[in-house]
């Protein structure tokens, strides 16, 4: 079921290689707003009110970053579009790179991070069989722990990474072109060669994971995913679970 949709002045709306960028002072949530409009549209924000992440979780979305939300279609079989969620971390981890972040990594499934500190982050939502709603968040010179101190230490930005910040207009295009491309790249049933991009990220890390459901933690190492984009753990004995993105409330790296 679609959210309802918010009315909320719109500041702009313009043409980006391809996409149609509606852009908003403030907004509740951009996928939220997103939802209601076709593909290859967007919603930028300068703020979110009501910000989410995963598994519901709020996400910090004040004044000074990126929060934005990109429709995609996604026709045909589901299951050709399982990996999208993980296309949509590279895409963004991608643009981080671009931008002269090269310590910037990738967390199963999709936050960005620099050292242990999270910089960006993307939920995707799927509101139809025919489209895909892609929110991603990039922190640039907002600072989340002012809104909620326990994220002190916790988050980097990228006014602390690079000599100047880019323009918001060139991290908007930035973005929107990394995931158009990753996007080609499903579309065109390439999804091994973003499989191969992702192993090389993950695999031989050791994490935590806590089951959704109350269904108790396990400890392994990544041995890479599957093409469904579940995560496949290697346990103590040797034996290798795949783990639905559902089934994982909560992953954790053992340093």
């Amino acid at each position: 079921m679609l959210p309802s949709p918010a009315i909320v002045p719109e500041l702009d709306v313009r043409a980006i290689d391809g996409w149609t960028l509606h852009e908003f002072a403030e907004v509740t949530s951009t996928n939220s707003l997103a939802a209601h409009l076709p593909p290859w549209s967007a919603v930028s924000a300068g703020a979110q009110s009501a910000g989410r992440g995963r598994a519901g979780r709020p996400w910090i979305s004040g004044e000074g970053g990126i929060w934005l939300s990109a429709v995609v279609p996604t026709p045909g079989d589901p299951a050709g579009w399982a990996l999208l969620p993980l296309a949509a971390g590279w895409a963004v981890l991608t643009a981080a790179r671009a931008l002269g972040v090269a310590a910037a990594r990738l967390r199963w499934p999709n936050d960005i991070l620099v050292g242990r500190q999270k910089l960006a982050g993307v939920l995707v939502d799927r509101f139809s069989a025919e489209a895909a709603v892609i929110g991603l968040g990039l922190n640039v010179t907002n600072r989340p722990e002012a809104a909620e101190p326990a994220l002190a230490g916790q988050t980097a930005r990228l006014a602390d990474l690079l000599p100047a910040v880019p323009p918001r207009a060139a991290l908007l295009a930035r973005l929107l072109a990394e995931l158009t491309g990753e996007h080609h790249r499903l579309e065109s049933g390439d999804a091994a060669g973003l499989c191969r991009d992702l192993h090389g990220a993950w695999r031989n890390q050791h994490v935590h994971v806590t089951l959704a459901g109350g269904r108790g933690a396990l400890n392994g190492r990544i041995a890479g995913i599957d093409a469904r984009g579940s995560l496949l753990l290697l346990g103590p004995a040797g034996e290798v679970r795949a783990l639905p993105p559902h089934l994982v409330e909560l992953l954790r790296e053992i340093p």
